[in-house]
């Protein structure tokens, strides 16, 4: 379980979040919706102690943040920045195996090994494994990336945008593999997205921001309501359903 707890956040004296809380249950995965500059990132971050928490407390199954060796975290949780910066002549396994370094810290063993061709199987990538990174597709490159925070054999993942650049195939792809691991792996997921109805279709939870704080929470149903996405958004969404799926209409 996540618990957060009056968290607060400011660059300067720009507030960014401010009081922050909530608790996440542990398994499925829990979506954060809301518009740019809304603090999503923010939080993520936090949370993955990207950057100093001064105001409040986040813990992961009772170890916080600001206390627990990074050692024992990095066995806790595993994340995926919106922008990584990856040298182009690693290939796809090298690349994987950096997940294995919370627990071989460079020396990989037998199990890291396995644990490696695993990811690389349960993703789909062993056809090019030994290829370089800039010799893959914008959504081959993104499948390896959730590949190697797998690797890293956490409870819990945190990603941040990873649909950031991909078309809607490979979108739908990477939110069906987030689902599987979230349903057969007991993984659980917290994912920043900016298309609501990736969310809707493919998360447990939605916890929605706007302006640094908590408008709404819930299920896909208690969000994609006309009165709640509006006061998310500040504009007007119909939402329908197709297929038994509530859909937002925020394109027309």
């Amino acid at each position: 379980m996540i618990e957060i707890r009056d968290v607060s956040h400011s660059i300067g004296r720009n507030p960014i979040l401010e009081g922050i809380t909530t608790t996440i249950p542990k398994g499925g995965i829990t979506a954060l919706i809301g518009p740019n500059g809304a603090g999503k990132s923010t939080l993520l971050s936090l949370m993955a102690r990207f950057q100093p928490l001064r105001t409040g407390r986040i813990t992961f199954d009772g170890l916080d943040v600001t206390r627990t060796p990074s050692p024992v975290l990095a066995r806790k949780v595993a994340v995926l920045r919106q922008e990584t910066i990856l040298g182009t002549r690693l290939t796809v396994r090298d690349l994987v195996g950096f997940g294995r370094y919370p627990h071989c810290r460079g020396r990989p063993r037998a199990e890291d090994r396995r644990a490696v061709e695993d990811a690389l199987g349960e993703f789909e990538l062993g056809s090019f494994a030994d290829r370089f990174l800039d010799e893959l597709s914008g959504g081959q490159r993104q499948r390896a990336l959730v590949a190697m925070v797998f690797a890293q054999a956490t409870d819990y993942l945190l990603l941040d945008e990873p649909l950031n650049n991909l078309d809607m195939a490979h979108a739908r792809a990477l939110m069906r593999r987030l689902r599987h691991l979230a349903d057969h792996h007991g993984r659980t997921i917290v994912v920043v997205l900016h298309e609501i109805n990736y969310a809707a279709g493919w998360a447990d939870r939605i916890i929605a921001l706007r302006d640094g704080r908590i408008a709404a929470s819930g299920g896909p149903g208690d969000i994609l309501r006309g009165d709640v996405l509006e006061s998310v958004f500040g504009m007007g969404i119909e939402v329908t359903t197709v297929g038994g799926r509530l859909v937002a209409l925020h394109h027309v």
